[in-house]
């Protein structure tokens, strides 16, 4: 398998026209500082190209008059005394040094303005895509490569637009306006200083593809790192756990120092380049002067000539040393750009219909016809499975782990499609209706209920942004969380710590149950919400749990059947297929699935009251 041949300016180029295009409603929104920051940046250039023509006038017609002859002059000095030429012509080095100098600066502020609002701008759009990308996409992306994308990937094509792009137009358009004034002088020397280009292009553009190579390296190295850290993090409570806290610290260590010798590879590569070019620029300079100071001493030019002759040649050269680092700066903004861009087309597997509707109060009678789901085209979840639900029943989902009871009810959220068959709220299927209308009139309380780094209050209101202060506390009532809410020491103002953190796992269901109320849905998900609660706190969440549940329909998985033997519907999924459906009473009567389980959990209860 061959390697993808790094990037350089020139077959970065398609790449840069698609960024430029795909970012072009940003980049128009701010196009009056951008042409400013252009107008000041021709406008430096030309300052640039005058700036050693006092020095020529100085030799010319002050301190080597005699060739004043065959110099290219001012008119309007002759006859001025050399004192007074002299005043005047320092008088101009400092005018267009300060000039350029005013151009320099709002070239660079304007366009730092206009990238910086550009990029922020393309940040919260990158943001709110991957908010809205299926869970199917954040099932098997990682998060820490997805936050890269982010923050690091948006900050380089910022620095990037300000630190290395316009400089390098900006050194290109000096380039060629001193080859063109150089030519004008003479066609000879300028022929002389141009003839090192074709060597100094092969060898930067040779040392450009090594860097590149390492720089791909390091940078995917630095994208696993992140990776790996984040995902470390995230599960700190298991990390300390099972002590594999030395593990963890000795691969990433390894990662570490790999991409420290990637790093110190690259910078040795550069600096090699850069030396190199020095040696070119020294070359061209002999040539010019070896050749220039004879046709000085013949008269086909005056030391003037000569001498902005040199000026340009060191001051064109600069910005060829700094071509390679420009240009290995931008091939690398431009891989940014292309993994933003590449983010930003994928499509959500679930959207808004052509012609969706905004969903009207939900009544809550749910139905699923001849439903068919799967992760993967060859693991089928959900097969064929068809029932129907009244308004304000209560559904117990039940069976062994991996049965589809969670996907089912991820469906009736709509957090993934069928690939089959249809899921229908009053009797309309829920691809009629957009998200942001559906997903509002369901509730849903989790095992593992997330609660942000955020005040209580403002967590509970996540349920409902339009909730007022009284709606917040009535639901805080109704899920038993008011009480240890006011004890805490900000009361509803007390910001709670990363994933609810601070605060027990009773206390943080019961802020989920308050976020679930606040909402009033007719529909409500009850995901395993008492899972791993103790007594105490199972008792007092399940007391909210039925009083959030009144008059909605109410779907509860659980794996305790004896939390749940007194819904109107019990539903029994084993290898995503729907076995068995009735009343507790009813499938106890059957004797099959449901009964051998329930009688299973009846005899090992003594047992774990015992341990």
């Amino acid at each position: 398998m061959s390697k993808k041949k790094p990037k350089t300016l020139g077959t970065a180029l398609p790449s840069i026209i698609k960024i430029l295009r795909h970012f072009w409603p940003h980049l128009r929104q701010q196009q009056r500082l951008i042409w400013t920051a252009f107008f000041a940046l021709f406008a430096e250039t030309a300052m640039r190209l005058l700036e050693p023509w006092p020095l020529k006038l100085m030799f010319d017609r002050v301190i080597l008059p005699g060739f004043q002859v065959e110099t290219i002059g001012i008119r309007g000095l002759e006859g001025l005394s050399p004192v007074l030429v002299l005043t005047l012509l320092a008088i101009a080095l400092i005018l267009i040094a300060a000039l350029r100098g005013m151009f320099a600066y709002l070239s660079a502020v304007n366009m730092a303005v206009a990238a910086t609002h550009v990029m922020t701008d393309i940040r919260s759009t990158l943001y709110s895509h991957i908010q809205r990308l299926s869970l199917s996409f954040h099932n098997q992306a990682k998060s820490g490569d997805l936050i890269t994308r982010v923050t690091y990937d948006i900050e380089r094509l910022r620095e990037v637009t300000v630190v290395a792009a316009l400089p390098l137009i900006a050194n290109t358009v000096t380039l060629l306006g001193m080859v063109g004034v150089m030519i004008f002088l003479n066609w000879e020397l300028a022929i002389i200083a141009i003839a090192i280009l074709p060597l100094f292009l092969i060898t930067t553009r040779h040392m450009g593809n090594k860097i590149q190579v390492v720089a791909r390296r390091q940078r995917k190295r630095e994208g696993a790192m992140a990776a790996s850290a984040a995902e470390a993090i995230g599960a700190m409570q298991v990390v300390q756990a099972l002590s594999l806290e030395s593990m963890l610290e000795q691969t990433f260590s390894k990662q570490n120092q790999k991409s420290l010798k990637e790093s110190a590879e690259a910078q040795r590569l550069r600096a090699g380049q850069e030396r190199l070019v020095e040696i070119l620029v020294a070359i061209a300079t002999s040539l010019v002067l070896w050749r220039g100071v004879q046709l000085t001493l013949q008269g086909a030019v005056t030391p003037g000539d000569l001498l902005v002759f040199i000026t340009y040649l060191k001051v064109a050269f600069k910005p060829m040393r700094q071509l390679a680092k420009y240009t290995g700066q931008i091939a690398k903004a431009t891989a940014s750009g292309e993994r933003i861009i590449s983010l930003m087309e994928i499509q959500p597997d679930v959207r808004d219909l052509r012609g969706a509707l905004p969903a009207p109060a939900f009544k809550g009678a749910v139905r699923c016809e001849n439903v068919t789901f799967a992760y993967r085209s060859n693991q089928g979840i959900l097969r064929n499975l068809s029932f129907e639900v009244q308004p304000g029943q209560r559904v117990a989902i039940v069976g062994p782990s991996g049965s589809g009871k969670s996907t089912l009810v991820s469906l009736l959220l709509r957090l993934y499609d069928p690939i089959e068959g249809s899921v229908c709220i009053d009797d309309h299927d829920l691809r009629e209706y957009t998200l942001a209308s559906l997903r509002p009139q369901i509730s849903i309380v989790l095992q593992d209920s997330i609660l942000f780094a955020a005040t209580v209050q403002d967590n509970i209101a996540y349920g409902n942004p339009s909730a007022t202060d009284e709606d917040i506390i009535a639901a805080a009532k109704l899920a038993n969380a008011h009480d240890f809410i006011t004890q805490l020491p900000d009361g509803y103002d007390t910001m709670l710590g990363e994933r609810g953190a601070t605060l027990s796992g009773g206390q943080r269901q019961r802020i989920a149950i308050a976020r679930a109320a606040v909402r009033k849905a007719a529909i409500v998900i009850l995901d395993e919400p008492t899972t791993g609660l103790d007594n105490a706190s199972e008792w007092e969440v399940t007391e909210a749990l039925h009083r959030l549940t009144q008059n909605c329909t109410t779907f509860w998985i659980s794996h305790n059947l004896h939390t749940v033997q007194d819904a109107d519907q019990i539903f029994y999924l084993e290898q995503g297929q729907l076995w068995e459906q009735g009343t507790h009473s009813d499938l106890m009567e059957l004797n099959g699935r449901y009964a051998r389980l329930y009688r299973m959990q009846e005899n090992q209860r003594p047992l774990a009251l015992v341990s």
